[in-house]
């Protein structure tokens, strides 16, 4: 792990330094509300150097993955959402535009190395939320938002794999990538967002159909369980007989976000047991002794979270705040959870040179953990502008206002079935929140560890 280009942003000593500044948020004021959003977002601004003369739009420096940049951008997506200012959109343009690759659907050359489906995926989301909030178009000539989205569902249902497993998607798209033949939940489940929220859009029962499939095909292979909780994955070279049982916050946050959207387009009580269902199996990651604050739990105690792992709580707040709004019955269950988290995060905004730089561990009470990054920074931001889902209309569809232009036939010139290369080394590993070593060393009895 490198954390050379984080100090080389903020400066160790900033890094170093924490005192009692901290985010000051009152709950009850919608202007404070989007004044903290605005600190936490201009810490995060601070870490992204893609738009620096010789730098790449839409990347950020080592140790970050692409698809963390994907899902900062849908960040800014939804801080202009929330809250009206429009300093960060200029730059979200500029790099997602610039990363949606030869095919429009973000799968750019430079990336094959390292893409997953859930990496595309990310940046098909916030495409998804720039439709939805009616985000500003891209440049005359560019697809358009909603296009993206689409192009990125096209490509993933066509890597539907039927080899093994009865179907799923393989967590990486190329065979040379390592974890190829391991069926992850983030990358089905991002899938099932997406066609969930394409269909509360577009109306298009083939992405309903498709977001059933999704979801019936995880709960079969225990992927989830029957009472919501969400696994890692499974190898699919052992024909998924076997589940790694570990539990991530963001498995949790895109199957309740796409169970929302499908409630409020079909007015289902399936789909209203099944969300209820997700969001109460949530409490595992909401602490018991800093009641009601969220919390990663199978790596934030003991201190091990990963660079990707340490975004992921910033996740299951953005969708904890668009299911609070789109399923309006969820809100009582979800406000208060929300409240308390975002209320222990400002709190602990209070490292760096300004004192307003966030760390990890909400559940501290307001002690910074010294835990510093573009993870940490997004997931305070999220969890606060959350807080003003009630100064916002809900998100749009094509019958409810929405502008973006639809293109079913989007992505129909990508690369959909895997190919071989010659082999690279393992230092080119794939990222979107799990270590290589974990695909590598299988999954030993079923699972390593188990949450409950």
């Amino acid at each position: 792990m490198k954390l050379s280009s984080t100090f080389g942003v903020l400066g160790a000593s900033s890094l170093l330094a924490s005192g009692v500044g901290a985010i000051e948020l009152d709950i009850t004021s919608p202007d404070s509300i989007k004044a903290g959003a605005k600190i936490a977002a201009q810490g995060l601004r601070a870490l992204y150097t893609g738009d620096r003369p010789g730098d790449t739009p839409g990347n950020l420096p080592d140790p970050y993955y692409w698809w963390e940049c994907g899902a900062m951008f849908n960040a800014f997506i939804d801080y202009w959402y929330y809250t009206g200012d429009d300093q960060y959109n200029a730059i979200t343009t500029q790099a997602m535009v610039h990363q949606i690759g030869d095919s429009d659907a973000f799968m750019p050359p430079n990336q094959t190395k390292t893409l997953g489906n859930d990496d595309q995926a990310f940046w098909g989301m916030a495409a998804m939320a720039a439709a939805e909030a009616k985000f500003p178009d891209p440049p005359d000539g560019q697809p358009s938002w909603l296009s993206l989205a689409q192009a990125v569902f096209n490509t993933q249902a066509a890597r539907w794999d039927q080899t093994s497993c009865g179907g799923g998607l393989k967590w990486q798209i190329f065979t040379f990538n390592n974890g190829y033949n391991y069926k992850n939940t983030i990358s089905n489940g991002c899938f099932f967002n997406i066609a969930a929220r394409l269909y509360k859009y577009t109306g298009n029962q083939t992405y309903a159909d498709w977001a059933e499939k999704a979801w019936e095909w995880q709960l079969a292979v225990g992927l989830m369980s029957k009472d919501y909780h969400y696994f890692d994955g499974t190898d699919d070279k052992a024909n998924c007989s076997s589940v790694n049982h570990i539990q991530w916050t963001y498995n949790a946050g895109v199957h309740m976000a796409g169970a929302a959207a499908l409630w409020n387009k079909t007015q289902d009580a399936t789909w209203q047991t099944r969300l209820n269902g997700i969001i109460n199996a949530t409490d595992i990651f909401f602490s018991k002794d800093a009641p009601g604050v969220m919390f990663e739990v199978a790596c934030e105690a003991n201190g091990k979270c990963d660079v990707d792992q340490r975004s992921f709580k910033a996740y299951l707040a953005r969708w904890m705040g668009y299911t609070a709004k789109v399923a309006p019955f969820t809100r009582n269950t979800i406000l208060p959870l929300l409240t308390t988290s975002a209320q222990a995060a400002a709190k602990q905004c209070n490292a760096g040179t300004n004192q307003t730089t966030c760390g990890l561990k909400w559940t501290q009470n307001g002690v910074n953990d010294g835990s510093f990054g573009v993870g940490e920074q997004m997931g305070a931001m999220e969890v606060m502008q959350a807080l003003l889902l009630d100064e916002v209309p809900g998100p749009v569809g094509m019958d409810t206002g929405g502008v973006s232009k639809s293109n079913p036939n989007a992505g129909s010139n990508a690369e959909t079935k895997p190919i071989t290369f010659s082999d690279i080394t393992t230092g080119d590993k794939a990222g979107a929140g799990f270590l290589t070593t974990l695909v590598l060393i299988g999954i030993v009895g079923g699972a390593w560890w188990m949450v409950s």
